[in-house]
C-alpha cells in the first residue's frame, strides 16, 4: 500500500501504521508552528508565528531536512476537514453583516483586491510555465 502513497522504496515511514504516520506528520506540523511562534516572540516580529513556522517548514522541505512523505497522512487528514475550519470565521462574519452600509464598501475593496491578486498570480504563473522557445 505504501508505494502508491509516494513513499520511497524501503522507507521506515512506509512501514509505520497509518495512525503513527498521522501523529508523526501532525507533530512535525505543530512543531514548526510552535517554532515560528517562538521565533516571532523572541525576535519581536510583527508577523503571525504559524506563518513563519510554515515558511521554515517550506525551507526544511526544500533542503530535504524534512521529507514530504513524513507529512502525507497529517496533510491529507487536515485537507479532509479544511471546510469545517472555516465555519467559525464564517459565522462571525455573518453575525456582523448588519453592521451597516460600510460593509458594501469593504466588500467592494475586498473583491477588487482579490481579482487584482488573482490576475497578477495568473500572469506570473503563465509566464513561469511557458515552455522554452514557445510563443512570447
Amino acid at each position: 500500500m505504501a508505494p502508491e502513497l509516494g513513499f520511497p522504496e524501503g522507507s521506515v515511514t512506509a512501514r509505520l501504521p497509518a495512525p503513527a504516520r498521522f501523529v508523526l506528520g501532525a507533530g512535525i506540523l505543530t512543531g514548526f508552528a510552535a517554532l515560528g511562534e517562538g521565533l516571532v516572540a523572541w525576535a519581536g516580529w510583527p508577523l503571525p508565528g504559524p506563518v513563519v513556522g510554515m515558511a521554515l517548514l517550506w525551507a526544511a522541505l526544500g533542503l530535504r531536512v524534512v521529507r514530504l512523505h513524513w507529512l502525507l497522512e497529517a496533510a491529507d487528514g487536515l485537507l479532509g476537514v479544511l471546510g469545517l475550519l472555516f465555519v467559525p470565521a464564517t459565522v462571525g462574519v455573518i453575525q456582523f453583516l448588519s453592521a451597516g452600509a460600510a460593509w458594501g464598501a469593504w466588500l467592494l475593496v475586498l473583491v477588487a483586491g482579490l481579482l487584482a491578486g488573482a490576475g497578477v498570480a495568473g500572469v506570473v504563473a503563465a509566464r513561469l510555465v511557458r515552455p522554452e522557445g514557445g510563443p512570447g
